[in-house]
């Protein structure tokens, strides 16, 4: 032994005897990023083995980070997986190798939270369930820290205002910090998004469908300064198409992260179309820009894991290597977001022709759920998109909280039944869904550009309201392939421009009428042909295609007078007197009946178009 070693572990046998170092072997160089702030994204970057992404011992599979997130007062905790980070800065640098790991996390509450994590090392580590599967890695094995967390300064529409969005047994999603509910409407396509030409990556030019790369030049004018980019200026236009969906008072984005196979085939988180256990680590950072501004703007991030072309990609279906691994990664670097869903699959199940590749059976829909239960530290909502109807996953097995829905008629027409019968359903895991209208419409047309149609009635009327009336928590819009800016061809947002006013004139009619919706059901039996949402003796909200025909409504018997006031959902505004501004509803009477007819009168223009009604009780 040399002088200087013997020397060396004397020094830490003193100072470990006087209480100054802890784990003075085995800790490793650590940064603390971000706002420590409640509900900010928070990374931990610690100095780990310098690898690269296509080292013959593979950095994904046989290495795992795990770091247990823990709040001293209270006791919480949150089990969060991290994941190589190259050198760190990847985004910018386009980096492959480096030794840099890193962990994101969000804190639900203030004060200290301490650290501890576990890197181990060994043959597919990363996707074993067992705890202590592997072998110490050492560097920040066992290393332990800790923080503290102040309060959020952010505003609306800023998510880190409101707080982790929350599924809590119910139909709506509740945003932890406020308790307010959300209901959601943006646009469903393009479904490939990610396709974008300032990303990294060899999709650009790997022969599958280069043409359908996107630039999203119509909304560079759309960035602001002060707005991130990455690589010295790249970004610039997606991140404007961000801040217009925002500024139109859209409050959600849907996107593919796996599409080869598909209608599009540029998506993937890998280093190439063929690979599917290595991370393209620079282009994952990227993503990561677009999704963390979407979400200050006040974006809901809808992901879509796979389409059905691709549901059998990976391990045919089933949850092996790859399936594992990719779920683990998208978990691990982008799940500290506040606003999401995941969606196991677009048109997912044995339901056409000719499959593309093999569909996904009963078992394997439903392991993609319970994956997401075990790994995902948050719980976010977990749902899936109709190809097969979902009565296989309604069991207590299941750990879906939710469905996506997709209709096929050019006018919208079948959107309020759809939504009416699932939110009807008995279901055996003591759950509701909370449902959403992801893909109203057709193939071919859905929702048509303004300059094809620009009242867009028949996508307002039932499409936007249908679903809200029938109890879906939010839509999205998809743009079908018939026509310009199509759902694959489509990089400017602005081509809808006129119906994203409508549906957020639909937004703002749920906040202006400061009702209880989440308590809500689907009272049609209730009308005269009209479409009701609501609770009822307590609130009714009344949907009219057609404001000159009768329109009355049965209140359930007791005494009470309730407000009538009109919306005008093709122009927004306040809320409107009509002809009759109050009913007044008598005490029931032993022997007679429940229920009491009403009028409800006429709008405040004869117009015979379409309104929305609100009777409330005073």
């Amino acid at each position: 032994m040399t002088q200087n070693k013997f020397n060396r572990i004397t020094f830490l046998i003193l100072l470990i005897l006087l209480g100054k170092v802890s784990n003075a072997l085995a800790d490793t160089e650590v940064e603390i990023s971000g706002e420590l702030r409640k509900w900010h994204g928070v990374s931990l970057t610690f100095d780990g083995p310098d690898v690269s992404e296509n080292d013959e011992y593979n950095p994904f599979v046989n290495y795992r980070l795990n770091v247990e997130f823990t709040h001293k007062p209270s006791g919480s905790q949150y089990l969060v997986p991290g994941y190589f980070a190259a050198d760190g800065d990847a985004g910018n640098t386009s980096a492959s190798s480096g030794n840099k790991w890193r962990v994101n996390f969000s804190a639900d509450q203030e004060g200290q939270w301490t650290w501890h994590a576990t890197f181990r090392k060994g043959a597919f580590v990363a996707v074993s369930n067992q705890p202590n599967s592997g072998v110490s890695a050492g560097f920040m094995d066992n290393q332990k820290g800790a923080f503290e967390i102040k309060p959020s300064n952010k505003s609306y529409p800023d998510f880190r205002a409101r707080g982790r969005l929350e599924y809590i047994n119910q139909p709506y999603l509740r945003f932890a910090q406020t308790g307010e509910y959300f209901i959601k409407a943006g646009p469903d396509a393009p479904e490939n998004l990610l396709s974008y030409a300032d990303f990294d990556g060899t999709f650009h030019d790997d022969g599958h469908k280069d043409n359908l790369v996107k630039t999203w030049q119509p909304h560079l004018k759309d960035w602001k300064k002060g707005d991130p980019t990455w690589k010295q200026g790249k970004g610039k236009a997606l991140i404007g198409a961000l801040n217009y969906l925002s500024q139109k008072g859209m409050n959600s984005i849907s996107f593919l992260t796996l599409n080869i196979g598909g209608d599009d085939q540029n998506v993937f988180p890998y280093i190439d179309y063929d690979t599917y256990d290595r991370m393209d680590i620079s282009k994952l950072e990227q993503w990561n820009v677009i999704f963390t501004h979407a979400q200050q703007q006040g974006l809901f991030l809808h992901f879509k894991t796979s389409e059905v072309e691709n549901q059998g990609l990976l391990d045919n279906g089933g949850l092996g290597l790859h399936r594992q691994l990719y779920y683990r990664e998208l978990i691990a670097r982008f799940g500290h977001h506040l606003a999401l869903n995941w969606n196991m699959g677009e048109e997912n199940g044995e339901w056409v022709a000719n499959h593309k590749t093999m569909p996904q059976s009963t078992i394997q829909r439903l392991a993609m759920a319970k994956y997401f239960y075990n790994n995902d530290p948050y719980h976010h909502h977990v749902v899936i998109h109709n190809g097969n109807d979902y009565d296989d996953l309604t069991g207590p097995d299941s750990y879906y909280t939710g469905a996506s829905v997709q209709t096929g008629r050019k006018d919208f027409a079948n959107v309020h039944g759809a939504v009416k019968r699932l939110r009807e359903w008995p279901l055996t895991n003591g759950r509701p869904f909370a449902v959403s209208v992801d893909e109203p419409g057709d193939a071919q047309d859905s929702l048509l550009p303004d300059s094809v149609n620009a009242k867009h009635d028949n996508a307002r009327m039932n499409g936007l309201w249908g679903a809200l009336t029938a109890g879906a928590w939010g839509t999205e819009w998809y743009f079908g392939y018939a026509h310009p800016h199509s759902d694959l061809t489509a990089q400017d947002w602005r081509s809808r421009d006129l119906f994203w006013e409508q549906a957020k004139h639909a937004l703002d009619f749920f906040k202006m009428a400061d009702v209880p919706y989440h308590k809500a059901k689907n009272l049609d039996n209730l009308s005269n042909g009209h479409w009701v949402l609501g609770e009822e003796g307590q609130f009714y909200i009344v949907f009219v295609k057609h404001a000159k025909k009768s329109i009355s409504l049965n209140f359930y018997l007791g005494m009470a007078d309730y407000s009538v006031q009109w919306y005008n959902p093709r122009t927004g505004g306040k809320l409107q007197t009509g002809s009759i501004d109050k009913v007044y509803v008598t005490k029931p009477r032993a022997g007679y009946k429940k229920y009491e007819r009403h009028e409800l009168g006429t709008p405040p223009s004869d117009d015979n178009q379409d309104w929305v009604i609100l009777v409330k009780r005073n």
